[in-house]
């Protein structure tokens, strides 16, 4: 049995717009991954199933390593259709929202997504969540947006619903968040959901393959050259990874290449706060992605010194500026958070 996290009033609100709605669309933050595929996916074939129109809509693209995932190939990306998604975004009886607290996580589609008409809910796990949805389903200290989406379709009394195509979203998105469950993941009755997943006919290993064992050679190539130019700093119990756009040339980089790099250095003896630091040509700016390993709080670190947030073990942020700045910035981050690093 699971606990009933989410509250009954917000389950009752979102059921009667549920049997209400006719055509919903879903979106994710920019960069989407495994969770925001997992929970958008996920919950897009649970409500197809119930003979809803429903769009999947993700600000750009989402890694090649993820898109085996059932549904996947109908995902709609905003920067190279945005008439055609304004249209939907408008048209909609109802907006879910997952995996991202506030709009500017959703870029350029912030502001469609703001003046549409459409009820709107939002389905996360983040800190700080923004009042822009009607319904804000906000719990911090569930593992992932996936589980999320699991619960309330539970709640809802459709687990009987659930397709096997849901289930493997589902599962893809709790596998990703918790780094293949070797964090945020010690809360017993995720392996309750894990089991009910199971019974749908999910091979919970052909799917860890899938993640994370079908990269190509120049990522394992870039892994090695990103480790070879590792800075630790052993008075800080930290490791600190950069990747710069000239780098990313040299090895063909595509996107998700450098997904999981920054949990590498954990494995360390001591290391217990690791940082990798990536420029994004794109955005220009450097996309800042923190982990960490008991009590030490990366998520207020990344809110501190680089715009950003999270979770307690697994946050980011941004810089706009040079990768020599952003490192300066960095090291100064670690000499106010040396009492805690060392606690």
């Amino acid at each position: 049995m699971l606990t009933k996290v989410i509250e009954q009033a917000n389950i009752d609100h979102f059921t009667k717009w549920f049997n209400r709605a006719e055509k919903i669309v879903i979106i994710s933050h920019v960069s989407p991954d495994g969770d925001a595929m997992g929970s958008s996916l996920g919950l897009c074939h649970f409500l197809e199933s119930q003979e809803k129109t429903v769009n999947v809509i993700m600000p750009n693209a989402f890694p090649d390593f993820l898109r085996w995932m059932p549904g996947s190939k109908d995902v709609l990306l905003y920067d190279r259709y945005k008439e055609f998604a304004d249209k939907l975004i408008n048209e909609a009886d109802v907006i879910c929202c997952l995996d991202f607290n506030a709009l500017k996580r959703i870029d350029g589609m912030a502001e469609v997504v703001k003046n549409s008409p459409a009820r709107k809910i939002l389905i996360d796990h983040h800190l700080y969540p923004e009042d822009f949805c009607k319904i804000i389903i906000s719990h911090p200290k569930i593992s992932s947006t996936s589980e999320l989406v699991f619960r309330l379709i539970c709640r809802m009394g459709y687990f009987s619903d659930i397709s096997y195509e849901c289930a493997q979203c589902i599962y893809t998105g709790m596998m990703t968040d918790t780094g293949g469950f070797t964090f945020n993941s010690n809360n017993q009755e995720i392996y309750f959901i894990i089991s009910e997943l199971l019974s749908k006919g999910i091979d919970k290993d052909d799917i860890y393959r899938r993640v994370f064992n079908t990269y190509s050679e120049s990522r394992l190539r870039l892994m090695g050259h990103v480790l070879t130019t590792m800075k630790v700093f052993n008075d800080y119990n930290t490791a600190l990874l950069t990747l710069t756009n000239k780098e990313q040339s040299q090895f063909a980089y595509i996107k998700g290449d450098s997904e999981g790099f920054v949990n590498i250095p954990l494995s360390i003896k001591n290391v217990c706060f690791s940082a990798f630091l990536r420029e994004d040509t794109e955005k220009k700016m450097i996309k800042i992605s923190l982990r960490s390993v008991g009590t030490f709080p990366c998520n207020q670190l990344a809110a501190e010194f680089f715009n950003g947030g999270g979770h307690l073990n697994a946050s980011g942020g941004e810089f706009y500026g040079t990768m020599e700045e952003a490192v300066a910035q960095f090291e100064q981050a670690l000499e106010k958070y040396k009492p805690l690093l060392l606690a």
